[in-house]
């Protein structure tokens, strides 16, 4: 038997900030949990079953959080699964709720992923310790700057396509109410002339730290029929491999072209550029864009950045990404993913507002996690899979 129809009828989430001191861990997930339920017109009770997801326990110094939040999660007496898949475990997250009732477990499933940075320091938990030596690269953005230069290096992208991307993202996130960074007045020239951080990446180039949570109602078909606006979920896929191998590519995994090709084909998508009407791709540094389009079928191996250099990822361009601000706007890592899934869901659902891409009916949501290594995707229409 074939999976099931599902489809989203609820999306909530959190203003972003990078210290959101009035609410706890339990406070800052109700926040998203009760918008995506008055989205869904359904309230706690309606719900089978609830799957949290967030990135590492380190993050915020406070191990399985699971157990403590689970009354808060409204979990009491009902089945509750935790995802663990780093980055990109908002992706996962939403996955793994989606396929308890793709597989008719549950009929009414709330996922819900956040983390609450401003309560660690994520920067020096992803810093390798060396023993005896000075470190060799501190965060995220240490270890993933020698893939943008081999990146630039093998497609002779000129040094400004990360700027563009930065720029474009910062000013989509204008239009975002619950964006983390709405900086105006962000040009090239003023992400150009920002602090080299982990050279070629520039402090404009770069992702904020946020607090914040989102959380999706995911239903049956025959749940979905009372909804006013469903998302239909055409294909979900996760890939994932080795962090560390001699052969690996990790300017554009395997596992990302894997995942890439089994979605488009689970969803009947044979071009994605011309098939897909929104994409919210995981861009936690700003030339993440055109390696992950290439990686993604968007364009040729070599060629994303022409393509972001032309203007089509702006919101009126031919692969709108990113309207909602993206990565590079709002990062509470452990929702991050789950944030890319819920835009792209609101973009074919006619709901996300000022950055709404006209007429979207097919769109795109895309995380990614570990040093690349694991791969979460999903595509979402205004129409019920054939």
């Amino acid at each position: 038997m074939g999976k099931q129809p599902a489809a989203v009828v609820g999306v909530g989430q959190t203003h972003h900030r990078a210290k959101r001191e009035d609410v706890s861990m339990a406070g800052l997930c109700r926040e998203a949990i009760d918008r995506a339920l008055e989205d869904a017109q359904l309230t706690l009770d309606d719900i089978d079953a609830i799957v949290v997801g967030k990135a590492p326990d380190l993050f915020e110094g406070v191990m399985m959080p699971e157990l403590f939040l689970a009354e808060s999660l409204g979990a009491a007496g009902k089945p509750l699964l935790r995802v663990h898949t780093a980055g990109s475990v908002g992706g996962s997250t939403a996955i793994v709720a989606a396929s308890l009732v793709q597989a008719g477990v549950h009929e009414r499933v709330l996922t819900i992923a956040y983390e609450k940075q401003s309560e660690s320091n994520a920067m020096w938990a992803l810093s390798v310790p060396v023993p005896f030596s000075m470190p060799v690269h501190a965060g995220a953005g240490g270890y993933f700057a020698p893939h943008v230069r081999s990146y630039i290096r093998r497609s002779g992208a000129p040094t400004h396509i990360g700027a563009i991307v930065a720029a474009k993202d910062r000013n989509n996130a204008l239009r975002n109410p619950y964006a983390h960074l709405r900086n105006p007045d962000t040009t090239v020239e003023s992400v150009l002339a920002s602090q080299m951080l982990w050279d070629p990446i520039r402090y404009d180039e770069t992702c904020p730290s946020s607090d914040g949570a989102c959380a999706l109602v995911i239903v049956s078909e025959d749940v979905a029929a009372s909804s006013p606006n469903p998302a239909w979920i055409h294909g979900t896929v996760m890939r994932s491999e080795a962090t560390t191998a001699a052969e690996r590519d990790q300017v554009n995994p395997q596992a990302s072209r894997d995942a890439a090709a089994a979605l488009w084909k689970q969803a009947g998508i044979t071009n994605p550029i011309e098939e897909i009407d929104a994409a919210e791709i995981y861009v936690p540094f700003s030339w993440f864009e055109p390696m992950w389009l290439e990686s993604l079928g968007f364009a040729e191996e070599g060629a994303g950045w022409q393509l972001t250099e032309s203007g089509a990822t702006a919101m009126d361009g031919k692969i709108p990404v990113n309207c909602s601000g993206g990565v590079l706007s709002s990062n509470p890592i452990g929702a991050s993913g789950m944030l890319r899934f819920a835009e792209a869901a609101l973009q074919v659902r006619g709901a996300a507002g000022e950055h709404q891409v006209d007429g979207a009916r097919k769109a795109l949501g895309h995380a990614y996690g570990g040093g690349s290594q694991f791969f979460a995707m999903w595509v979402v229409g205004a129409d019920k899979p054939a």
